[in-house]
């Protein structure tokens, strides 16, 4: 890949001053808070520093509440199970999102019914989602994915008509707003990833939001054995985890994060609103950098998206007028270029290697009629296929904490690519 960077002169990453910023970003707060805990004592659930995060949490995103879990895969599955969602259930998904998003559907034993996205987010489409309703629907799970929003006026316009729950996939979305409000505080409940790659992070962890006190009763219970909290969610006061009526709630098991990850959290979050800030600033110029570029096309930045939470930094990429240039040597280009990690979006669920449930009859073959519908090469998602082989290009979000200048950066590299694009084809 050295000769593909030094076509033309020098890499962009030869001439950077500065490598891109770190991810994830600590410091003595960090040092210190985890030092408190330790000599604490106080090392499990419900402690100073979880209880912190979770008002926190919950002020930031504009809900009532917030329960802290182990990570984002458990926050999709107990909102599920708090929204009594199971056998003989149908929960609509859109086919473009991690495995994970399917995986917990399947795991409280209800069927995902996979459908297609709008290719100029990525995110699930509304009309598609209409299209896939039955009498078996209960819920849609849409995907706040990349630096895209999904359509929440249809999707809550949708929901409403044929009374749906909505649960909100945010794990790329923290921070992020539609017409004023928060993601993870429009739909019934909202479900975040604190996972390393996350650009709020304590290496593992996630959290629920939702306004609603029984619910919020019920998620806390199932990321802690079953307990139903010592106190009242109604008060705002759930108590600090001495329960005693162990035994008369709910079925479930231990889903709960450490103080240790809490600490991290409170310290990440402080630092969050600005960060969201420097990667909008610096999404929004490099937009306009690519818009000049052919065959470069940013994903759409919808006006009802009032404030900008940027995960990975995505845009589609057109063969046909970048002079029919292989997106798989382009991607390649662009890695030596930058010096980073350049990746396809994720798989098609239909086509994911990760998400094989076939793999697990003993789990999941319930009887022949569910094995059936939870085989994922059973949908056919055309934008979702052609995205991810023909079309996306991600970076990591930590490109966009540096300046402009490394925005115009990135927007040259591409540029010397397409100058070059005989020569790499060659």
């Amino acid at each position: 890949m050295e000769q593909l960077a030094l076509l033309g002169g020098p890499s962009v990453k030869d001439i950077f001053k500065d490598p891109w910023p770190q991810w994830p970003v600590w410091g003595k707060e960090e040092e210190k808070a985890l030092i408190e805990v330790l000599n604490s004592g106080v090392w499990s659930y419900n402690g100073p520093k979880e209880t912190e995060f979770n008002q926190l949490f919950a002020a930031f995103t504009g809900t009532k509440y917030s329960v802290c879990t182990v990570n984002g895969t458990v926050t999709l599955q107990i909102a599920l199970e708090a929204l009594e969602i199971g056998v003989g259930d149908e929960v609509i998904i859109p086919g473009l999102t991690w495995q994970a998003t399917a995986a917990t559907v399947i795991d409280v034993n209800a069927t995902p019914v996979i459908v297609d996205v709008l290719e100029d987010t990525w995110c699930i489409d509304p009309e598609a989602i209409k299209k896939a309703i039955t009498p078996r629907t209960k819920a849609v799970i849409p995907v706040h994915l990349y630096g895209a929003f999904a359509d929440m006026d249809s999707i809550m316009a949708i929901a409403k008509e044929h009374d749906l729950h909505i649960i909100e996939d945010c794990a790329h979305k923290h921070g992020g707003e539609w017409k004023g409000k928060k993601a993870g505080s429009i739909g019934d409940i909202g479900s975040f990833s604190f996972q390393l790659s996350k650009h709020l992070t304590a290496g593992e962890g996630g959290a629920v939001t939702t306004n609603d006190p029984d619910l919020a009763e019920r998620l806390d219970a199932l990321r802690n054995c079953g307990r139903r909290p010592e106190g009242s969610f109604k008060s705002g006061d759930k108590g600090i985890g001495d329960y005693g009526d162990d035994g008369n709630f709910l079925q479930s098991g231990n889903l709960r994060i450490t103080e240790f990850q809490a600490a991290i959290l409170v310290e990440g979050l402080k630092r969050l609103p600005k960060q969201n800030d420097t990667r909008d600033e610096n999404g929004a110029y490099l937009n306009e950098l690519l818009k000049e570029l052919p065959g470069i096309h940013p994903l759409k930045r919808d006006s009802r998206e009032t404030k900008k939470a940027y995960f990975n930094f995505a845009f589609r990429y057109l063969k046909v007028e970048f002079k029919g240039l292989p997106i798989e040597i382009f991607r390649k280009a662009f890695e030596a270029e930058l010096n980073i990690v350049v990746d396809a979006c994720y798989e098609p669920l239909n086509q994911c290697s990760l998400y094989v449930p076939h793999t697990k009859p003993a789990r999941h073959k319930l009887n022949e009629n569910y094995w059936e519908q939870i085989d994922p090469n059973r949908f056919q998602l055309p934008v979702c296929e052609r995205i991810f082989h023909e079309e996306s290009v991600c970076l990591h979000h930590k490109v966009l904490m540096g300046s402009k200048e490394d925005m115009i950066l990135i927007a040259n590299a591409i540029k010397k690519i397409y100058e070059q694009a005989e020569q790499l084809m060659s």
